[in-house]
């Protein structure tokens, strides 16, 4: 199996690394030079200094008769753009990007990318086993006061069997996407919640209250 990697961070580093002591073919593709030369020094000369979001260096490093592109950098954006290339100008059968930034693997999916792998959502869905259901999981903060929020539905929840358009929420703050079986969808007007979808809000700190008691409820109480 020809395996391409683009980004030579340690995940790529070590992938590669795994990849050709397996006996794989692989080229990795590091667009630093004195990364791409470090990681040459200690793995051999399967290392390309080239940039992989230039379709001219992913087809020099073997993109048209790769069975697998894997795209691991640390830009969500430059991973995209990476296995559109492989997808839709190589024919590439397979392609992997990773994703850090949760929200943007709907649109991964969307454009055809074959695999996810979001070190985010991994480490999210562990937490989230010790997280009492009536907790807020704050994701990211989208500005110095301003966070994106997630609340699982469980039964009693006042939100059940509602359109989050019509839950009241205070001003500057809106329920964004739902997540139910593991997909993410956008808020419609036949949307309705039901037990067990994570509900994506964004909010300022000052109003969790007020999430909680739209999306969850009073804790111990009616």
């Amino acid at each position: 199996m020809f395996v391409v990697v683009v980004g030579g961070g340690k995940v790529g580093y070590y992938l590669t690394r795994e990849l050709a002591e397996s006996g794989h073919e692989v080229v990795l593709m590091e667009k630093d030079r004195a990364r791409a030369e470090q990681i040459t020094d200690e793995i051999g000369s399967i290392v390309v200094a080239k940039d992989g979001c230039e379709g001219i260096y992913l087809g020099e490093a073997g993109a048209n008769r790769a069975d697998i592109v894997v795209a691991v950098t640390g830009d969500d954006e430059d991973n995209l753009v990476i296995c559109q290339m492989a997808k839709h100008h190589f024919s590439v059968p397979r392609t992997i990007a990773r994703v850090n930034n949760p929200l943007n693997e709907p649109l991964f999916r969307d454009l055809g990318v074959d695999e996810i792998i979001s070190p985010t959502r991994m480490i999210l869905g562990s937490i989230e086993q010790d997280i009492p259901v009536h907790e807020l999981l704050h994701l990211a903060p989208l500005s110095r006061d301003f966070e994106l929020i997630e609340a699982q539905l469980a039964e009693g929840s006042p939100a059940i069997g509602r359109n989050p358009r019509d839950i009241e929420l205070p001003d500057g703050c809106a329920i964004v996407a739902v997540v139910r079986d593991q997909e993410a969808h956008g808020i419609g007007a036949d949307t309705v919640l039901r037990p067990g979808d994570r509900v994506i809000a964004t909010g300022r700190d000052e109003y969790e209250p007020d999430i909680r008691r739209a999306l969850i409820g009073e804790v111990g109480g009616s």
